[in-house]
């Protein structure tokens, strides 16, 4: 059952990556299940949030079709996933940012709630889950109030996401299943995947 929308909340969904160890391909619009990977992480994320947003560098016209402004970054090169995050917070209208990439399709119905949820009881900055001892920090619930820090990071030549995030408060929110958050990298791991759906049909 999906959770109740958090009218408040803005998600940026980041495809605006160069997809290196997919050989270069529009990570986003790869097919998995015949839908693509990006289809697959909306139709989780939407019912979840109040405003949505897609970071996307190439094939804009195809990521329009999904019926979300698409945001550029402001900056050339592929400066990585923090710098979709700052298009979207510099255009989010509600005090709370999701990030998630395009590439985690199993993402959970409640991610939102329980990661708003951490923020509100902790104070933190940044609410970021964890599954069976790992940190998924691609995954971000962060506070719209930090953006010009993180315009600074950028400008100083900052591009890890880890490191940007560990200067603030970080809530670390646990979550049962890792599968929930799997990234699909190569075209490998998006065939093992594809190969178990298959066999659930």
């Amino acid at each position: 059952m999906p959770a109740e929308p958090h009218s408040k909340i803005s998600a940026v969904i980041l495809a605006g990556g160069q997809a290196r160890r997919m050989g270069g391909a529009d990570k986003g619009l790869a097919l998995l299940g015949g839908r693509p990977l990006i289809a697959w992480v909306l139709d989780c994320i939407a019912p979840q949030v109040g405003e949505l947003f897609i970071s996307a560098n190439r094939n804009l016209d195809t990521y329009r079709r999904f019926g979300y402004p698409v945001l550029p970054d402001t900056t050339p090169d592929f400066h990585g996933p923090l710098a979709g995050l700052r298009r979207a917070m510099t255009e989010a209208t509600h005090p709370l940012i999701l990030s998630a990439p395009c590439d985690t399709p199993f993402l959970p119905c409640n991610l939102v709630g329980r990661l708003a949820a951490a923020l509100d009881e902790t104070g933190a900055d940044i609410a970021l889950p964890v599954a069976q001892g790992q940190v998924h920090r691609a995954v971000c619930l962060c506070r719209q109030e930090l953006l010009p820090n993180l315009e600074q990071f950028l400008d100083r030549g900052g591009r890890r996401v880890g490191e940007w995030q560990s200067a603030h408060r970080v809530a670390e929110v646990p979550f049962d299943d890792a599968r929930e958050f799997l990234n699909l990298n190569t075209e490998q791991e998006l065939a093992l995947q594809e190969e178990l759906i298959d066999k659930r049909q």
